[in-house]
């Protein structure tokens, strides 16, 4: 920690009534410093990160912290308050205030020294020598660990330097899962709890947690081992060491990792501030529920692996809403889905240029294939592509149910998407029986099943059960009204002309470079793809799709072309992204915009926008059609009016550039901030205040 903190980056007399004032002093040493090329920038990030959680602790501390990539090595600032500051504490003001700066992508040594800090903060001993310090540089001298506390001094001098939780970890492995850790006439094993803190960040509060519960446990004689899953990884606990915990404690601000580990045990689920401010009662809570014998379901229980869990609140946060988790499943079918549109479209659409549109008609290649003619390759490949295609609707519904109810979900779900292609109610109807799916299973496992029958319920009695259920409803009660709504659309789509198809254009460009790959431009893929996912497709439907490839594509070919053009209004990290977007930008990838749009949101995502917009609206006029879903200028021989469509896509991508360039060109660097560009130039590159969402939150 030498270089992390210096006596410049101390202020003992720190005069802020405010934590936005706090932040901004001590943020304005470490920009004086270079630590910090642009102020406003890190300001925002450390505000966005102070609006998730508060970051005041019990004991007069302040952390406020984040992760940015104006920070360009890590860095500490403390200040001391004499009226103290408000950082959200229960029992009040905070007068010791670190701030914490860690660089977007700061390394494990930087981020594990980090960590160590938060450990000692809950140690009463460093926070008094705090308080009591004389000079700046004595402080920073205590922070670095170069002058020890009373408390480490007489540790040193009994040489009791041994690490608890490392003893009490090697305890619990020792003693075999089950033992009662008793030898004959001697005392009782302690009880003993495995623990798991996580925090948005994982840089303080998780470390803290962890060391504000072995602090308890020791206190209580419990013995505590704490799995810390922060920013620099995590070690798993041993097998051994949570095969023998009586209790469990979750303290985590996002989702724990690999929790179906802990399955099975008395478990204590709070927040990881929880676990700094009242480790004790959490220790009691743990042991109360030990002895009423409340256990959590085991793993067994649910699907294999998972706790429990779906694919979707594995891979999710806990406190998800309905809303939040219904984009997830639909997302989870289209995601799997995607891969067979792209290499159904693009095997149709060599197909198509091969032999020509009335490759369609051919007969099957099982019946008539010869090697020498390009026709019968044109068949094979047309064919290859359709039955690729044929997947799409079973894909989406098996995957959605899969986000759903995990593999329980994949046979009814698959059934459900067949009989939607059997009925004719395509997408919506593999929408509907996706979810219909899913919920049918989630339905089955919660009804009471005697221990002896559970081993056959994932074999055979939930896929029986749920796939008869599914089927009935989509032959019997919704399939038909499903199928109309899908024709209605059809014939919907297949009637736009002038400015009707002009306005779609338009808004499948804006829903395009929304979100970037997000799942607002998902939704306007699949739109399209579902219009081409059928052996004729229509007119309509093509023209759609070579709209919505064409607005994808502008974002990261704009990005590029501004890096080049204006250099100078990016830093050497976008420059060099700016590279690489123009071969992600031509292949039709819209995420080579994200690195830009996460840096410059405000600037960067409603230039992005307009110019998706321009495009779509003038392919769309154009009569630009495609039949491939995927490739960008790729398949620019497949097109249906070429030339016009690549004059439509140039249109967009200057129509972002130049907005690009102009809003970057307004924003005011902050005075001293900027970095150096080639040549000694300034690069004036980072967004003004609110225009930058947080790296890591």
């Amino acid at each position: 920690m030498s270089n992390m903190i210096t006596a410049d980056l101390v202020d003992l007399d720190l005069s802020a009534d405010t934590k936005e004032a706090a932040a901004r002093a001590l943020a304005e040493r470490m920009v004086a410093l270079g630590r910090v090329t642009d102020l406003e920038g890190f300001l925002a990030d450390v505000a966005a990160r102070e609006a998730q959680m508060p970051t005041g602790l019990d004991g007069g501390i302040g952390i406020p912290h984040c992760r940015s990539e104006h920070v360009t090595e890590p860095t500490l600032a403390f200040g001391r308050s004499a009226a103290g500051v408000d950082f959200g504490a229960a029992d009040g003001p905070a007068d010791l205030i670190f701030l914490i700066a860690a660089p977007a992508g700061a390394d494990d040594a930087h981020l594990t020294i980090l960590s160590s800090l938060a450990r000692q903060l809950m140690n009463a001993e460093f926070t008094a020598a705090l308080r009591s310090a004389g000079d700046a540089a004595a402080a920073a001298a205590l922070i670095r660990g170069e002058e020890p506390t009373p408390a480490e001094d007489a540790a040193e001098e009994t040489g009791d330097t041994a690490d608890t939780g490392a003893v009490s970890a090697a305890a619990s492995a020792e003693t075999a899962p089950g033992s009662t850790g008793q030898d004959s006439g001697g005392p009782a094993r302690p009880f003993r709890i495995v623990a798991v803190t996580s925090c948005p960040t994982g840089i303080a509060h998780t470390y803290m947690a962890a060391e504000s519960l072995e602090n308890a446990g020791r206190e209580e004689g419990v013995e505590v081992v704490v799995e810390t899953q922060g920013s620099a990884g995590f070690t798993r606990l041993d097998p051994a060491v949570i095969a023998a915990a009586d209790g469990v404690i979750l303290a985590h601000d996002v989702a724990v990792r690999e929790k179906d580990r802990f399955a099975g045990k008395p478990t204590v689920d709070t927040g990881v501030k929880a676990a700094i401010n009242r480790p004790g009662e959490l220790i009691g809570e743990v042991r109360d529920k030990a002895a009423r014998g409340e256990v959590t379901a085991a793993a067994a229980d649910g699907p294999a692996g998972s706790g429990g869990a779906t694919p979707v609140e594995r891979g999710g946060e806990s406190g998800e809403g309905y809303g939040t988790k219904l984009r997830k499943w639909l997302m989870s079918g289209v995601s799997y889905m995607v891969p067979f549109v792209a290499a159904g479209g693009l095997l149709i659409a060599l197909g198509f240029a091969i032999g020509g549109y009335e490759i369609n008609k051919a007969p099957s290649v099982m019946d008539h294939f010869v090697w020498t003619q390009a026709d019968s390759w044109a068949a094979l490949l047309f064919q290859i592509g359709g039955v690729a295609f044929a997947f799409l609707v079973p894909v989406l519904a098996g995957y959605i149910a899969y986000g759903m109810a995990d593999r329980p979900g994949l046979v009814p779900g698959f059934v459900g998407g067949s009989i939607a292609l059997t009925i004719n109610a395509g997408f919506l109807g593999g929408l509907a029986a996706g979810l219909i799916s899913g919920a049918v299973v989630l339905a089955i496992q919660r009804v009471p099943i005697p221990k002896a029958l559970r081993g056959i319920m994932p074999v055979v009695v939930i896929p029986l059960v749920s796939a008869a259920v599914v089927g009935f409803l989509m032959f019997v009660v919704i399939g038909k009204p499903i199928a109309s709504a899908q024709e209605g659309m059809t014939d919907w789509l297949n009637g736009l002309s002038g400015a009707n198809a002009v306005l779609l254009g338009a808004l499948l460009g804006l829903m395009m470079c929304f979100d970037l790959g997000g799942p607002v431009n998902k939704v306007a893929y699949t739109f399209a793809t579902a219009g081409i996912a059928v052996a004729s497709p229509s007119d309509s439907a093509m023209k759609i799709m070579a709209a919505v490839m064409a607005a994808g594509m502008v974002p990261p070919l704009a990005m590029a072309l501004a890096t080049t053009v204006r250099g100078r209004l990016f830093n050497a990290a976008e420059r060099e992204n700016g590279k690489a977007a123009w071969v992600l930008g031509a292949s039709f990838i819209s995420e080579g915009a994200i690195p830009f749009a996460a840096a410059d949101p405000l600037r960067v995502i409603p230039s992005s926008m307009v110019g998706g917009a321009v495009t779509g609206a003038l392919s769309m006029a154009f009569g630009a059609t495609l039949r491939a879903p995927h490739g960008g200028i790729f398949v620019v021989p497949l097109i249906g009016n070429p030339l016009l469509y690549l004059v439509a896509i140039v249109a967009g991508v200057c129509v972002t550039t130049a907005l690009v360039i102009v809003l970057k060109g307004l924003r005011k660097p902050v005075t001293g901030t900027s970095a150096q560009g080639p040549g000694g130039g300034t690069d004036p590159s980072a967004p003004t205040p609110g225009a930058k969402q947080p790296v890591a939150a």
